[in-house]
């Protein structure tokens, strides 16, 4: 199947035969490549090279420390998560021991301790903040935005608490992933 002939479902698209879902229903459905949020099939368009550069740059620097500190789970885009009444599938994500759920063949019960979302060129800011805050409502600790346009990561620990970076900061993983450093600018490389 070429690009041209991949149909998304929208929320205003959806086939008669597809009723709206519940959550539940949504995770023992086989729709791949949707988020699900309150009761809505949102698809996740393909991403670009730079989206996958970034993506693979800070998994990469973050699943060495995680596993050389014993920390964790650092996870990919293709993960759910279930936040509140969604699914969301974050870009990379971090799980703390404790919190890893039992049943790892299934989306996480739990929300991730560290969410991360690459922005895209396809990506509607109201939509990026609004799964930032749903993230941390349901308990998510911190959350990275990272924009490759302004080479910035915007690091967001509650609705008040905000913070942007630029090139020539540090990242840190503060609390959540304690002792994790980089230099946004590696990111980007």
């Amino acid at each position: 199947m070429n690009a041209q002939e991949v149909q998304y479902i929208t929320p205003n698209s959806l086939p008669p035969d597809i009723p709206k879902m519940t959550l539940e229903e949504f995770l023992e459905s086989d729709f791949e490549g949707y988020e699900y949020i309150k009761g809505e099939l949102i698809p996740m368009a393909p991403t670009s090279l730079e989206h996958g550069y970034i993506s693979a740059n800070l998994s990469t620097l973050l699943h060495l420390y995680v596993r050389e500190n014993q920390l964790g789970r650092v996870l990919i885009s293709d993960t759910g998560f279930c936040v509140g009444e969604r699914l969301l599938i974050p870009d990379v994500a971090f799980v703390s021991t404790d919190r890893l759920p039992d049943d790892s063949s299934k989306a996480s019960p739990v929300p991730p301790d560290l969410a991360i979302e690459v922005v895209s060129p396809t990506d509607i800011l109201r939509r990026v903040e609004d799964k930032v805050f749903a993230y941390l409502e349901a308990g998510t600790q911190l959350v990275w935005v990272i924009s490759p346009g302004a080479k910035t990561v915007t690091v967001y620990r509650s609705e008040t608490d905000i913070t942007t970076l630029t090139r020539n900061d540090t990242l840190s993983g503060e609390e959540v992933v304690e002792g994790f450093t980089c230099q946004v600018a590696a990111l980007f490389e």
